[in-house]
Formats: C-alpha cells, sequence, structure tokens
C-alpha cells in the first residue's frame, strides 16, 4: 500500500458492486467537507442523515441521496468522514465517483479505511485483523470469536502482558542503574517470580490446540476408506450435491476432491479420498499417497467401513463409520451406522462431525490466537522471557525483557509494526 498518505481524501463504496437498490460511498480525509459542500451545496448537522440533492461543477444533478456528515475524532477512521447513500445504479456511482477525483478525492486501497483508523488511534493491529475477520466470516462461530476480538478483549490481553513487562523493566532497569542503593529487599525473588509467572500465562495462551486459527481459517475432515465402501455416497450426502463420482469400479476416485460443508457453526473442507488399497497402477497408487497424506494431516479422519469389514482403531480425531446399513447389519466396532445411499443415520453422523468441530474449535477463557503472526510473536516472547529467567547479568536480562516487550507490541501494533502492515491490511476489501 505505497501510495498511502493521510493527507489525502479518500473515498470507496463500501457495499456490494453492482446494480443495487442502494450503493453506500464513504469519504474520509481532510477535505471530506469541503467536497461535501460543493456535492450538495449544504453540509447536513453532523451526524444527521439529510436527503440532498448531488450536483457536479456545472450544476448537473448527478443523484438525490442520503447525506451523513461524521467530523473526526469521532468517526471510524478518526479523520473528517461523510457516507452518501446512492441509487444503486452503475452510472450513478461512476459519475458521483468521477465528481469525487474532480474535487480533490481518490479511490481508496484495500483496507485503507482501517488502516488509517489504527493509525489514529482508533483501533490496534488485533481489533484491525478482526474487521477483516468479520467481513470474511462464513458461520455465527467465526462471527463470534471476530466479534470478541473487535471488542478489544485480545488486545486487551496482550497490552496487560507488555505492561507488567514495562514494570518489570523498569525495576530491572533500577537495579542496573543504582547498584549501590538501598532498594527493598526481595527485589531480585519478586522480578523472578513475576517473570515465571507471565511466561506461564503465555505458555499456557499457546497451548490452546489452534482454536482460534482451526476456527477462522475452517477445518479439514478426510473421508478414508477401502475402495468402495461408499466414501463418494456420504461425502455427496454430507454435503447435499453431488461432487464426487460414485461407481461400483474399484479407484474411481483417483485424487483427493474436496467439498466446503459447515458442522456446528465450524466451516469444514470434507475431504473425498482414493481408496487405500495396495495397488499397481501408477496413477491410482499416486491417489493412495495422496489420501494417506492428506489423512495424516487432517483434523479429523471419516474412517469408513462397510458391512462385516473390521474397523480401525479408535482415536480422539477418528470417528469410524459403518456405511451400506440398507444391505446388511454392519458389524464391528464402530462409531455410527449409516446409509449413505438411503440417509438411513445421517443425523447422527452430522451430529458427531458437528461435536468434533466445535470441540477443536471451542475453548474458555481469554480469547483464543486466531493468526500464525500472533503466535509467532508471542513464541518468541516466551524464549525471551525463558532467556531472562536464567541470564546472569542484568544488562542482559534487562535485554531480554526489552526483546520481550517489543515482541508483544508487534501484536497490537505499538511498536516495530511497519513490517507487518502492508500484509495486515491487503487482504481487506476496498471500502473498508
Amino acid at each position: 500500500m505505497e501510495c498511502f498518505a493521510g493527507d489525502d481524501t479518500i473515498f470507496a463504496p463500501a457495499s456490494g458492486v453492482g446494480r443495487a437498490a442502494v450503493t453506500l460511498l464513504r469519504l474520509s480525509g481532510p477535505a471530506a467537507g469541503s467536497i461535501v459542500d460543493a456535492l450538495c451545496r449544504r453540509r447536513p448537522a453532523p451526524r444527521r442523515a439529510v436527503v440532498r440533492a448531488l450536483r457536479d461543477a456545472a450544476g448537473d444533478v448527478l443523484d438525490r441521496a442520503i447525506v451523513l456528515w461524521l467530523p473526526g475524532p469521532g468517526s471510524y477512521t478518526g479523520e473528517d468522514c461523510a457516507e452518501l447513500h446512492l441509487h444503486g445504479g452503475p452510472a450513478v456511482l461512476s459519475d458521483v465517483a468521477e465528481a469525487l477525483v474532480a474535487l480533490g478525492a481518490r479511490p481508496a486501497e484495500p483496507g485503507e479505511f482501517t488502516r488509517r483508523a489504527f493509525v489514529n488511534g482508533r483501533m490496534d493491529l488485533t481489533e484491525a485483523e478482526a474487521v477483516a475477520d468479520l467481513v470474511d466470516a462464513e458461520t455465527s462461530a467465526q462471527r463470534r470469536q471476530a466479534l470478541r476480538q473487535l471488542e478489544g478483549q485480545l488486545g486487551a490481553l496482550y497490552r496487560g502482558w507488555a505492561d507488567r513487562l514495562v514494570r518489570l523493566l523498569a525495576q530491572q532497569e533500577a537495579l542496573i542503574d543504582f547498584p549501590d542503593e538501598e532498594l527493598p529487599t526481595g527485589v531480585e525473588a519478586a522480578m523472578a517470580a513475576e517473570i515465571a509467572a507471565l511466561a506461564g500465562e503465555i505458555r499456557a495462551h499457546l497451548d490452546d490446540g489452534h482454536r482460534g486459527e482451526r476456527l477462522r481459517e475452517g477445518l479439514v475432515f478426510a473421508v478414508t476408506g477401502a475402495p468402495n465402501v461408499g466414501k463418494s455416497t456420504l461425502v455427496n450426502a454430507l454435503a447435499g450435491r453431488d461432487v464426487a463420482i460414485v461407481s461400483t469400479q474399484a479407484g474411481t476416485t483417483r485424487d483427493v476432491l474436496e467439498v466446503r460443508v459447515v458442522f456446528g457453526g465450524v466451516p469444514v473442507t470434507l475431504l473425498d479420498t482414493a481408496g487405500l488399497r495396495d495397488v499397481v497402477d501408477a496413477v491410482e497408487a499416486e491417489g493412495v499417497r495422496r489420501a494417506r497424506a492428506r489423512a495424516t494431516a487432517a483434523d479429523l479422519v471419516v474412517q469408513v467401513t462397510d458391512t462385516g469389514a473390521p474397523a480401525g482403531p479408535a482415536g480422539e480425531r477418528v470417528i469410524r463409520v459403518g456405511n451400506k446399513a440398507d444391505l446388511a447389519p454392519v458389524g464391528g466396532d464402530v462409531d455410527v451406522v449409516v446409509s449413505a445411499l438411503t440417509g438411513v443415520g445421517l443425523d447422527g453422523l452430522r451430529e458427531k462431525l458437528a461435536d468434533a468441530a466445535r470441540r477443536l474449535t471451542q475453548a474458555g477463557g481469554p480469547p483464543p490466537l486466531t493468526r500464525a503472526r500472533h503466535r509467532s510473536a508471542l513464541q518468541a516472547a516466551l524464549r525471551r522471557l525463558e532467556a531472562a529467567r536464567g541470564g546472569v547479568l542484568a544488562e542482559l536480562r534487562g535485554e531480554d525483557l526489552r526483546l520481550a516487550l517489543r515482541c508483544l507490541g508487534r501484536i497490537t501494533g505499538t511498536v516495530g509494526v511497519e513490517d507487518v502492515l502492508d500484509s495486515v491490511f491487503r487482504q481487506f476489501c476496498i471500502g473498508k
């Protein structure tokens, strides 16, 4: 986002592109007020929606729109802002955009509105990332997680740790700068205990089973089993549409097929894999190899057998499904019996899959980590705290504490953020 500049006035549609009843166009920047004056000849009172005729420089009416004037700093970006609720025809949006450019505004870059909100202190970096997550949320569970982060709970947790580190660093600096002074007894022991406690809290936060990241990105469930046990029929039934080719010929599925579904409010990529068996054909053998690899990496394995076939071993991340109950009683030690062809038992299987999805993503206590960027910074902070605990020289302990503080600051955006800003905001929509 090389053209970002806070002294520009930017605009962008904040609603969907294309023909619609209403299109919302947002402006932000120092010239927003004068541009609104030029467009509608009379600026509305702050935060009061009014209908105005929008005119170009020649005085021609472009549209009759609802206009909102939102002066800073109490706006989304912290700057002077305005909203134009236009009729949703493409010609209206195009002509109004042309008038805005003529008045000195420019189209916004992806994420530039939220970036300005961050730069102007309206939100920290974790909250800015939550805006993107909220826009991308496919399910209610993702929405709730994004809102929790947007409300500042994750940032507050990290800022609390940073505040404690600041106090520790101040105490350590006092020990370095005034070695001969009579400081309170037990200062070093208290510092060591606090460093240990802080390290323990960060370690526990990291040890969350990647629940937040899994919910944000979605889970992967691999459907595995021998050829002709009904894996593809089962995937089609769970997806509610024909995704995979179904045939009685063994080896029909040779590559891994993917379909996006929702179980328990969690997005899940369901994998239909090649039948697991010893084969000579090179193409089918590659399919079997890929099936085994994807099953190993999956969050959950749905292991399918048919009538009379022995089930595999149980496991926390394995659901054993006995299929083809319409043909004969399903024997063996399975978790659920179904007929993918007739639908018998599918509701019970869906509930088991939903329970597994919720178990893999739900976490109590503090808001979970949602990004690899957060995890990497916290792991680095933990390493510096562990180094500080084992440090002999006071100066080195102080440097380790300072580096740990910097690692935490990179998450919320308080220090050392220039190297991550573009990667964070590049994923945003235009107008957000």
